[in-house]
């Protein structure tokens, strides 16, 4: 994240866009998904442009940009520098575009062959080697992390960013939610592979609670240590197998 204020321009309704890279949309709609609250939203910002909702369009500068996806092609890296020129807050909403998403997992392998197993006619495509996070290509001024995201901290960050606050949103692990929710651990008790301590909070602990490993959707927290969990901890029945395909997944 950027250093930078990310209190908006002093305009009577200030213009919100939604801008979608390579993702699901599922953190777009997230902020349909905000029913009631969204009329709140609408009343008190001008929605310029957010194709997932509307055709109609109004021309930036914009106070408040929210970006879902991550950058995968030349065009791409060229479009999130111009909606980066043209917005006072940027903020980066969901996996894809924090961590660079599920698609990241071409990373770590031969894209060329993918391309050729997956299109007839691979000549007409043209990619990136890499799936990487927004933050790798501008400035940055807030990110939101989840897959989907969570529609209460998308209202804390547009309702904070909309009255130059910093969005009160936590940056510890999924860990810090079971011990709030009263959950008994998965990997101490059942020995069951966990990537809570790494991940960022966010989702309420929601897999753990329902005796599951986390899968880690809400990406790394801040100053995770991945290391730490690939050997088996003494005492436990578990070795951690796969430990590196779960963190490329994360």
């Amino acid at each position: 994240m950027s250093g930078g204020s990310t209190e908006l321009t002093n305009n009577t309704k200030p213009k919100l866009a939604v801008w979608k890279f390579a993702s699901c949309d599922g953190c777009q709609l997230s902020l349909l998904d905000l029913e009631d609250e969204l009329l709140a939203v609408a009343g008190a910002v001008e929605i310029a442009d957010f194709r997932e909702a509307t055709s109609r369009v109004v021309e930036g500068p914009y106070d408040l940009s929210l970006v879902e996806g991550s950058i995968t092609t030349p065009h791409d890296a060229q479009r999130i520098r111009e909606v980066r020129a043209a917005s006072s807050a940027l903020v980066t909403i969901g996996a894809c575009a924090t961590a660079g998403g599920v698609q990241a997992l071409k990373n770590f392998a031969d894209v060329d062959e993918f391309i050729r197993a997956v299109y007839a006619s691979p000549a007409y495509i043209s990619t990136l080697e890499t799936s990487t996070p927004i933050a790798d290509h501008v400035p940055v001024d807030f990110e939101l992390r989840g897959c989907p995201i969570s529609k209460r901290q998308l209202l804390e960050v547009i309702t904070a960013l909309l009255h130059g606050c910093k969005p009160r949103v936590p940056a510890t692990s999924v860990c810090t939610e079971c011990k709030a929710r009263g959950n008994v651990c998965v990997t101490v008790a059942h020995g069951t592979p966990c990537l809570g301590p790494v991940t960022h909070a966010g989702c309420g602990a929601l897999c753990p609670s329902f005796n599951r490993g986390c899968f880690g959707c809400f990406g790394p927290k801040e100053t995770p240590n991945p290391g730490a969990l690939v050997p088996a901890p003494d005492g436990l029945p578990f070795a951690f197998e796969g430990a590196r395909s779960w963190l490329r997944s994360a």
